[in-house]
């Protein structure tokens, strides 16, 4: 493998934090202690986030389908994200992390919503490191909800469809002040993009892990970001173009 440049540190990492049951199944365990190890390893991944001084990092942590779960299932997950948002409101604050949520939250229990709501306004004055929850989330919902708030404006007058660039219709996206993601991780060898980012990761780099995520500890978050380091991103462009343009 190529030796990793300096320069080819990504500033935004997307993880779609997959295999909780999975490891917990392959250990005789209830999904829920699988969960349990989840929201564990965030913390680890978190720190270590910031440890590789990454400015940006997004977690899917709840997905619009996940809602089909069995109820007892989704009350476990609901009570994990409860107890989260609990124990690291105040960590978050310390470590000058701010916190952005994406996704429809008007669904979540209202608890869950006002402990989210007082941690972002906690740590709204933080800039360098950012960490983004996706809750009740999902990139199809996204995109229907950034055109009809689209639509909505043109109705007033305020947009013009035939100036419409993406530039534009970005900033009616969830992740509207927030830069596209360079690198998404999925763990548990799996290879599905799962409605996560769709639009905003379409020139990232992908890596796939075979950890579950309980499993993906430090030392394999550092082997994807050195992968990424070792990769040409062109953007469309030819190799030799973005050689050129380095030179």
């Amino acid at each position: 493998m190529p030796e990793a440049k300096p320069e080819s540190h990504p500033r935004h990492v997307a993880i779609i934090m997959d295999g909780n049951g999975r490891w917990a199944q392959r250990r005789g365990l209830a999904r829920i202690e699988g969960h349990e190890a989840g929201v564990e390893n965030v913390k680890r991944i978190v720190e270590a986030a910031r440890e590789q001084d990454l400015r940006y990092l997004t977690l899917y942590a709840f997905s619009v389908e996940n809602w089909k779960r069995p109820t007892t299932e989704v009350n476990a997950l609901m009570q994990l994200l409860d107890q989260f948002l609990s124990s690291q409101s105040e960590e978050m604050i310390q470590k000058e992390i701010r916190l952005r949520v994406i996704g429809q939250l008007g669904k979540l229990p209202g608890r869950i919503r006002n402990k989210i709501q007082k941690t972002i306004d906690a740590t709204a004055h933080f800039d360098r490191w950012n960490l983004t929850l996706a809750l009740n989330y999902g990139s199809r919902t996204e995109i229907l909800d950034a055109v009809k708030a689209y639509a909505q404006e043109i109705a007033k007058g305020r947009e013009k469809p035939r100036q419409l660039d993406w530039e534009q219709f970005s900033q009616y996206l969830y992740t509207t002040d927030l830069p596209d993601p360079d690198l998404v991780i999925r763990t548990s060898g799996e290879h599905r993009v799962s409605n996560f980012l769709l639009l905003q990761s379409a020139y990232a780099e992908y890596y796939f892990a075979d950890e579950c995520w309980p499993d993906f500890g430090k030392e394999a978050f550092a082997e994807a970001l050195k992968a990424y380091a070792c990769r040409q991103r062109r953007f469309g462009l030819t190799g030799e173009q973005i050689l050129s343009q380095s030179s």
